[in-house]
């Protein structure tokens, strides 16, 4: 028998009449927006990760082998001989002696106006920290401490070396060359560590050191001693 009361037809529970707007429920309605909610932490996840990635590249001291990668990219042929770590240019004198060329002792330095300084200098060279001021032309200097070599330069204490200023992307770090390290032909540094020894072509140091966005000022400091 047909309904006379004009009263549509009953529709079962859970499901919609025809010619009726679909009304999502209050639990689709979450869902919808966890999802959403999810996708855009994915997003959000993913560009943090990526950033912190780039930032660790960046931020991350070079290693000995990338070192010789951008020297094999400036066309800079060097020689490298590995042995024992060093700490002290007493500890170095039998090296020096199967090396050839000139050896370095490279001062980390901070003035009193908080300016950072690299000098790179002949391994006999008599450097006086009072007097040194007055010659480079900074304040009152002191030792860098481990904290701000491993932040500026990237090094420990005992590997400090003019190649480091790979590391010094900032340019904090000024740079004085000893002159009479400038005598030698080939010039000896550690390659970031202190258990290997890289021989360079004095001029191929210099093209170097410009390289990494530094202009080395190249003074005469105390020295004693022949070059050889």
């Amino acid at each position: 028998m047909s309904d006379k009361s004009g009263q549509g037809a009953r529709v079962a529970p859970g499901r919609v009449a025809q010619g009726q707007p679909h009304c999502p429920t209050a639990g689709a309605r979450l869902f919808h927006r966890l999802l959403t909610l999810a996708t855009a932490v994915k997003r959000v996840v993913f560009v943090f990760v990526a950033l912190s990635t780039l930032g660790l590249q960046t931020l991350m001291p070079k290693t000995r082998q990338e070192l010789m990668a951008r020297l094999e990219e400036l066309g800079i042929a060097v020689t490298t001989v590995d042995h024992k770590a060093v700490f002290t240019v007493g500890e170095s004198d039998e090296l020096h002696a199967q090396i050839q060329g000139g050896h370095t002792k490279n001062l980390f330095l901070k003035d009193a106006k908080d300016k950072l300084w690299l000098v790179i200098a002949e391994c006999h060279t008599s450097i006086d920290l009072k007097a040194l001021p007055k010659t480079i032309g900074s304040a009152r200097l002191s030792f860098g401490k481990a904290e701000l070599l491993m932040e500026a330069l990237g090094v420990t204490p005992g590997s400090v070396t003019a190649l480091s200023l790979i590391n010094d992307t900032e340019h904090r770090v000024s740079v004085v060359v000893d002159q009479r390290l400038m005598e030698y032909d080939m010039i000896n540094c550690h390659p970031l560590v202190n258990t290997a020894t890289t021989s360079i072509r004095r001029d191929d140091l210099v093209r170097f050191i410009e390289a990494c966005g530094h202009t080395p000022r190249i003074l005469t400091l105390t020295a004693t001693g022949n070059a050889g």
